[in-house]
């Protein structure tokens, strides 16, 4: 900061060496940086790359995104729009089923998960067309965090991201909250869906600067050169500044140096592993989910009918900030324990959590009159509800769902 500090009307060497350096973490195909603020500038920006390379307006999201707090992203993002029970959708904006295998449309037991639900994709784009709009973009989290850590399938995005660039739109990934190594065995979390996808404009934020306001969105060259060609200068004060690009470096380093990503792998699953055995012991843990340290703990009451445990979660919580331990809930019932720690988290991190979470759940428990050993058996209860298709017979009113219903009354 004592060297030099300016916008980006000057140039300097820190701008071109961390863009080249962030680069080389990703796919030749993103190639481009813009350099801005915050994660919601980024998803910003991206909206705006987005219908300028198109020519096109709509945008396709999905159930419980969350993709920023300005009014362009509060748009794009039912978390938040939602609760707005007097604001109108906007008619640009299409909700797509959360590929979400826990307590979504389809579950984890259907024969392709990742087909149907991109297919739900396919079908809200016939249907803009029909009506004479055309699709400019499908933005999507690489995992969920608000929406209650989910976890798509592997191989829903490529086969979304097919059906998208057919009807002329591009792919947004948004890696504010999943990105730089969190997912353990690869750096990007938008990668867990395989070698054969690459988003056409991923966004970061959050931990690019370890707490420094900064931010970035990386895309092709023809996305870039599309946006140029619209005769308006792109230009942000402090977005690619010498001091934010030098902090940026550092991160990288560090995350380097100290293997971060290879620590989030080993110790999310030694985390993972933890709460595997609470989830045997407490019948409130309805579902464990994650990658490296990205793990969620769905609560709910009736591991058979989902039903969530919303203020159980939020005791969890709270017990949990009088002994010094700050977590968090989400998801659209607000019953999904949310992990994400500093990179650097330990695995005597991980036991003390997961030992004051097993004291609480006892203690909830006992209170609610639930049996402590009866986890296994409701387990097995909730996959024979599962109708051959993949939709829980208790949420579905199909003719299968009604006799599933049926036999469980008997």
């Amino acid at each position: 900061m004592q060297s030099l500090n300016t916008n980006t009307r000057f140039l300097h060497d820190n701008l071109v060496l961390y863009a080249e350096r962030l680069q080389a973490t990703l796919p030749d195909k993103l190639s481009v940086c813009y350099f801005v603020n915050s994660g919601s500038e980024a998803n910003d920006l991206a909206l705006r790359l987005a219908w300028q390379y198109t020519g096109h307006k709509d945008i396709i999201t999905l159930e419980n995104a969350y993709h920023g707090h300005v009014s362009s992203l509060i748009d794009i993002s039912p978390y938040k729009f939602h609760q707005l029970s007097d604001a109108e959708q906007n008619q640009f904006v299409h909700v797509a089923p959360s590929p979400d295998v826990y307590r979504g449309k389809y579950r984890a037991d259907h024969p392709d998960a990742a087909t149907v639900y991109a297919d739900e994709v396919k079908a809200i784009i016939d249907n803009v067309h029909n009506k004479g709009h055309k699709i400019a973009a499908f933005i999507a989290e690489s995992l969920q965090s608000c929406g209650g850590q989910v976890i798509p399938p592997v191989g829903y995005f490529k086969q979304v991201a097919d059906h998208v660039h057919k009807a002329g739109g591009v792919f947004i990934a948004d890696e504010v909250q999943v990105g730089f190594g969190r997912v353990g065995s690869h750096f990007w979390a938008f990668q867990l869906q395989g070698d054969d996808f690459v988003p056409d404009i991923i966004t970061m934020g959050k931990p690019i600067g370890n707490g420094h306001p900064m931010s970035c969105v990386v895309t092709t060259r023809e996305v870039a050169e599309a946006f140029m060609s619209s005769g308006m200068e792109y230009f942000n004060t402090f977005g690619g500044n010498p001091v934010s690009c030098a902090i940026g470096l550092a991160v990288l380093d560090v995350i380097e140096k100290e293997d971060l990503q290879g620590n989030a792998l080993r110790v999310g699953q030694y985390l993972t592993n933890l709460l595997e055995k609470q989830k045997e012991k407490h019948p409130l843990i309805g579902d464990i989910r994650g990658r490296g340290l990205f793990v969620g703990v769905e609560l709910v009451k009736d591991r058979v009918k989902l039903t969530p445990a919303t203020a159980e979660a939020q005791e969890v919580i709270y017990k949990l900030k009088e002994q010094h331990i700050l977590l968090s809930a989400d998801g659209p019932h607000r019953n999904v324990l949310k992990f994400k720690p500093p990179l650097c988290f330990t695995t005597e991190d991980a036991d003390l959590v997961v030992e004051k979470i097993d004291l609480i759940l006892k203690e909830l428990e006992g209170a609610l009159g639930l049996e402590v050993n009866n986890s296994a058996e409701m387990e097995k209860r909730r996959k024979l509800s599962t109708d051959e298709n993949g939709h829980s017979g208790l949420n579905h009113s199909n003719e299968g769902a009604q006799k599933q219903r049926k036999r469980m009354k008997t």
